[in-house]
């Protein structure tokens, strides 16, 4: 029953949503590299629910460093994250131990454990255990920001109204940093709270698509065939609640065009090799070409959702129709942003280990 990503730098998740706690480890960073706690109370505060928008559960999660960690800098022993659960309703999923949720994970957890899986806001499979991943995405930018490489997500589509994509990736991903609902254009974040709303009122949910830019990686990066970059981290965006596709770049969009259309130009520019377009999204062969990095991905309609919906009783071997109660959430897709930005942040960081060691994040510079 793993629950451990990466090769060099190790994440390790735990707890379950109406639990004590949840939290995450981190082994194998280096020692030396500062711990910025204002960093990662500032992500997790982008990640807590809004309003109308999100479910009614609010938790203040405030972080615990339990070890890891002295002077405010890493130690190079495994550091702890430990999360407190405290606004929790545990009774309002009492009859979800007999009737799952239609695409949820509550049938699929059941089949695996036996029965014994933590049922209650959906136990370990539960959103709510993206808090730690954010906590530990923010340990991982402040390493990747050392060498000079930043990254951001927005919501590039929900509910069927478009954002713009990115433009200037720098200015982009800057304020992105500062946005609760990362939408870069006004009006079409505007548009989508309210389509979220509508959802809401009707008891029902909407998805959407987010779109990541990391810039500032170095050619290079990736390894050919199993561990390609777009590999390593396609594994960990399908390890995020909801995502049920991914594509670099022009992604899917390609297939429709021909190979004088989809190639990137290379071209030098002051002398650096660059790309006059950027349609593969600054991968190739499964490595690094240098261009910004960019991916989307799709994310479902939350299942959770307060309409009549057909399932199964274990309790009594028939079919049944379930009407939940509780609180969820309309649309995840906004709260959802800033977990790919964090994880994306430690997969590059566990890539870049592996080329250079972990060390090199002890000295600010490029790579």
């Amino acid at each position: 029953m793993k629950n451990t990503i990466g090769s060099h730098v190790t994440l390790t998740i735990f707890g379950e949503s109406h639990g004590p706690s949840i939290g995450v480890v981190l082994d194998g960073l280096c020692p030396g590299l500062p711990i910025e706690t204002e960093r990662i109370e500032h992500l997790l505060s982008l990640r807590r629910p809004q309003g109308k928008l999100s479910t009614a559960r609010r938790e203040p999660d405030p972080v615990q460093i339990q070890s890891g960690v002295f002077n405010a800098h890493t130690t190079g022993t495994p550091l702890c994250l430990l999360i407190p659960n405290e606004d929790t309703h545990s009774a309002d999923y009492s009859q979800l131990k007999d009737k799952p949720r239609p695409g949820h994970a509550d049938y699929t957890a059941r089949a695996k454990y036996h029965g014994f899986s933590d049922y209650r806001g959906g136990g370990h499979f539960s959103g709510r255990l993206t808090a730690p991943l954010v906590a530990a995405g923010a340990i991982a930018m402040t390493a990747l920001s050392r060498k000079g490489i930043t990254l951001g997500t927005h919501v590039l589509k929900c509910a069927g109204i478009a954002d713009r994509p990115f433009h200037d990736y720098a200015e982009d991903i800057q304020s992105l940093d500062q946005k609760s609902f990362a939408v870069l254009d006004e009006d079409a974040a505007a548009q989508m709270r309210s389509a979220i709303s509508s959802a809401a009122e009707e008891g029902d949910s909407v998805g959407g698509v987010l779109q990541t830019a990391v810039i500032g990686l170095p050619a290079g990066l990736g390894e050919p065939w199993f561990d390609s970059l777009e590999s390593l981290l396609s594994h960990a965006m399908f390890s995020i609640p909801a995502v049920k596709g991914i594509e670099f770049g022009d992604g899917f969009a390609l297939a429709e065009c021909k190979g004088s259309q989809a190639n990137d130009a290379f071209r030098f520019e002051q002398g650096r090799v660059v790309t006059a377009t950027n349609h593969n999204g600054g991968v190739n062969g499964g490595i690094s070409n240098g261009m910004p990095l960019v991916f989307q991905t799709a994310i479902k309609p939350t299942p959770s959702i307060y309409l009549p919906q057909d399932t199964v009783d274990f309790s009594t071997g028939e079919n049944t129709v379930l009407e939940i109660g509780g609180r969820h959430d309309p649309a995840i897709v906004h709260r959802a942003a800033v977990v790919q930005t964090a994880l994306t942040a430690f997969v590059l960081m566990d890539v870049v280990a592996g080329r250079w060691g972990t060390d090199v994040f002890l000295q600010e510079g490029p790579l």
